[in-house]
């Protein structure tokens, strides 16, 4: 026989499920990934190793990648680990780290813990076994932040069951795998560590001090930029200048503005929510970019052991409309930072989100830190009074410039500012009353590099790798989603458009179950991703080129820069090699017909045989190799020329699956030829030689005997052959599959006649052959599986 009859069941099952509308055949989306790959997909081709710890799951909360020690360390809740990169994760060291006594009790009784309430409970499911479920609570030691300290060392807070602790970490020299705790170093860690476990925060240790944004008091309403551990005096923000309103720190770090260490500062990316900037009611959220000088050490009148350098510019990722109108991004998600070779500016990839109530959309943008330079240069912001617009600051701005760092610029004759202490009040005044710059940082290109709207799932992480392809160099951006994947992109800029093109490269589910991405860190120098949620970490390769397929066309369609064909297969690309005449590769176009050499695809395509009966329903199938081609249907006839393309209606639908007749005619016998059209390349993927059996003939073949009940008026269904339809449906779904058989089919078809006037739009075919089912699926359920065998 030709098709089965389950597989059609199945197909128009689904279509009357959908309302029973014909669809013409799918147009493939852009934003569709071209390869996905499973979690056991991704175990079993060796690309992903997961860690979930002891207990089987970490409760993630801090990561930081070691290169220069090759190891990378993870903070969880009530314990910290180091793993070895060059290995799978086979030996990994623990340090168990709980709250001191009696910091857990104290929590539980200041109800902070959810386990005091059976119904605020809360659990976390065990992916790597069937132990019972870990329940969550916020009463422990959640380890917030690791940061180098020295060469053997590093700085280790944690949440401390809201009562913040610190301490140092023993990590070894390199090429030592060695991990505990210095008891003797644990201290008090307010002001660099949340009391809360999700709370958002920012971090970066340096030249021996931690620089930290986060909410620093129990209730998490103190929100601050802290700076401490270091020789000088603590510095924070000044509460009395309201410079932070409820913010959302995101990534903090140590950004050189040019050679005079002098003048270094440090930068924090976050989110805040500020009164309406026009004066109106109501709040909106903005996005931030701020700093603070690394030498600064507060006024001496003014400003004491506060902040006096403090600035910060709005963030702007927005898509231009019609009329002037913008969609703004105006949460942000993650920052990375894309650094340079020598000489060139370093570039910032900040992911947004919107806060609209009427869409969910995220969106990447790219900033070039000589931007950002230069509206920290430019007008302050000023504001006459609350209900007044904000506009630039036209008076006499005083010397030194506020804002800006003690160093040979502000050194001069009869004016020695050698610390900010020197500074006159009325600079120190100056920046306290004007602490935001009136121009907003515009990304690069005026609009985001990638827009994504109406997903099924929320972009949570990213990070960019640069990469050296044939045609040019391309970043590669991964996005850590809310549902355990990672997204592969590029942006191309196509020529004479402003708006790039996505190309979704891969989506890879690299944990078991929907958890959310809350950290990634990329290694370049191996080539690998390291992926963390709240169960665990995985270590995931950025490519996979044999993947792709074993053609050239295969390679080259898939545009990944990572991959070119080689002459013999699809392998990893690297620049300067030899054979380089051999290596196809384009990945702006993806055009296999100028890479690669012509083949007649018709002439590689076996074609099959497979026959259908007239009256009768028949499917067949076409699996494209990419989503992101277009499906296209030729039939062949007998005698003609040139095949002609199949036009579909109500009798003939194509599906993502295939071709679905939903009423055989004797007229559709032919050659049927399924194509895909990717990038202007067409290939052929099946070749099918329908012949139809005509109803007549059928019943001489399969003559019916009419049932004992069954009279000449009430007619029969003598045009189809039960017996042949029965044992494909067995052959196919196996006896055990059979409860499953009968309520698909009872579901489906069997109910139509409590649905009205929808019955009379299903296919004669369908129908029938539920009822076929469902009365021999009640038959086959009374007899063994070797009664059924020997039918």
């Amino acid at each position: 026989m030709g098709p089965s009859a389950w597989a059609i069941c199945s197909v128009l099952g689904g279509l009357l499920l959908q309302g029973g509308h014909p669809s013409p055949g799918p147009s493939p989306s852009p934003s569709v990934p071209r390869l996905r790959l499973s979690y056991r997909d991704l175990l079993s081709a060796n690309r992903s190793a997961i860690f979930l710890g002891p207990r089987g799951s970490l409760d993630l909360r801090a990561m930081y990648l070691d290169e220069y020690r090759d190891r990378l360390f993870l903070g969880g809740r009530d314990s910290l680990y180091s793993l070895r990169l060059d290995q799978a994760w086979p030996d990994p060291r623990e340090v168990l780290w709980p709250p001191q006594p009696g910091q857990r009790e104290e929590c539980v009784r200041k109800g902070r813990d959810p386990l005091v309430s059976a119904v605020r409970r809360e659990w976390a499911p065990t992916v790597a076994n069937d132990q019972a479920l870990t329940p969550r609570t916020e009463c422990a030691n959640f380890v917030r932040v690791l940061q180098p300290h020295n060469r053997t060392h590093l700085l280790a807070c944690g949440t401390g069951a809201f009562q913040p602790t610190c301490a140092l970490i023993t990590v070894g020299h390199r090429g030592e795998h060695v991990l505990h705790l210095e008891p003797s170093s644990v201290e008090s860690g307010r002001g660099r560590c949340p009391h809360e476990p999700n709370r958002p925060f920012a971090s970066t240790f340096v030249g021996g001090e931690l620089y930290t944004g986060l909410t620093a008091d129990f209730l998490g309403r103190e929100a601050m930029i802290f700076r401490s551990g270091g020789p000088r005096p603590a510095l924070r923000s000044d509460s009395d200048q309201n410079l932070l309103h409820d913010p959302q720190f995101v990534l903090a770090a140590r950004i050189p503005d040019n050679p005079d260490q002098d003048d270094d500062k440090v930068y924090f990316f976050f989110s805040e929510t500020v009164p309406s900037p026009d004066g109106g009611p109501g709040h909106v959220t903005v996005s931030r970019v701020g700093r603070v000088c690394m030498n600064d050490v507060g006024g001496q009148r003014v400003l004491v052991n506060k902040w006096s350098t403090f600035l910060k510019a709005r963030l702007v990722c927005s898509v231009p409309g019609p009329g002037g109108a913008e969609t703004h991004f105006d949460q942000l998600e993650d920052v990375f930072l894309l650094w340079p070779k020598a000489g060139k500016s370093l570039e910032v990839y900040a992911l947004f989100s919107t806060v609209s109530a009427v869409f969910q959309g995220f969106a990447v943008c790219v900033y070039h830190m000589e931007d950002i330079w230069e509206v920290f240069k430019g007008p302050f912001a000023h504001q006459d009074g609350p209900q007044h617009q904000w506009g630039p600051y036209g008076g006499k701005v005083p010397f030194p410039r506020p804002g800006v760092c003690p160093s040979k610029m502000t050194a001069q004759p009869g004016r020695p500012f050698g610390n900010t202490k020197d500074y006159p009040d009325e600079v120190l005044q100056f920046v306290r009353a004007h602490p935001l710059m009136f121009r907003p940082v515009q990304p690069r290109g005026g609009r985001p590099v990638l827009v994504k709207t109406h997903l099924s799932q929320q972009l949570r992480q990213i990070v960019v790798d640069r990469v050296e392809a044939e045609d040019g160099t391309y970043d590669v951006i991964f996005l850590g989603t809310d549902s355990g994947s990672v997204l592969k992109v590029i942006a191309l800029q196509a020529e004479g458009s402003a708006e790039p093109e996505e190309v979704v490269l891969e989506e890879l589910q690299v944990f078991k179950g929907p958890t959310p991405i809350t950290e990634m860190e990329i290694s370049v120098k191996r080539q690998m991703l390291y992926v963390g949620s709240r169960l665990g970490v995985a270590r995931l390769q950025l490519h996979q080129c044999e993947t792709y397929g074993s053609a050239c066309a295969e390679c080259c369609l898939a545009r990944d820069p990572y991959c070119a064909w080689d002459g013999s297969s699809c392998t990893r690309y690297r620049p300067g090699t030899s054979k380089r005449r051999l290596r196809r590769q384009d990945i702006r176009h993806g055009n296999p017909a100028l890479q690669c050499l012509a083949q007649s695809q018709e002439g590689l395509v076996a074609t099959s045989k497979v026959y259908g009966t007239e009256h009768n329903s028949t499917f067949l199938e076409c699996l494209p190799k990419s989503p992101q081609a277009a499906v296209r249907w030729f039939l062949q006839r007998p005698g003609k020329v040139g095949p002609d393309q199949v036009k579909t209606d109500e009798r003939v639908l194509q599906t993502e699956q295939g071709l679905l007749f939903r009423r055989l005619s004797l007229l559709d016998g032919g050659t049927y030829i399924c194509t895909t059209l990717e990038h202007g390349f067409s290939q052929t993927v099946v070749r099918l030689a329908l012949e139809v059996i005509a109803a007549a003939q059928l019943r001489s073949l399969f003559p019916r005997q009419p049932r004992p009940e069954e009279t000449p008026a009430q007619g029969g269904l003598s045009s189809s052959p039960p017996k042949a339809w029965y044992k494909d449906i067995l052959q196919l779904t196996g006896f055990a599959n059979l409860p499953r058989v009968d309520e698909y089919c009872e579901r489906v078809w069997c109910s139509s006649r409590s649905r009205g006037k929808q019955a009379k739009g299903k296919s004669w075919a369908g129908l029938e052959l539920g009822k076929k089912v469902k009365s021999r699926v009640q038959v086959e359920r009374n007899r063994t599986p070797r009664e059924v065998e020997a039918t």
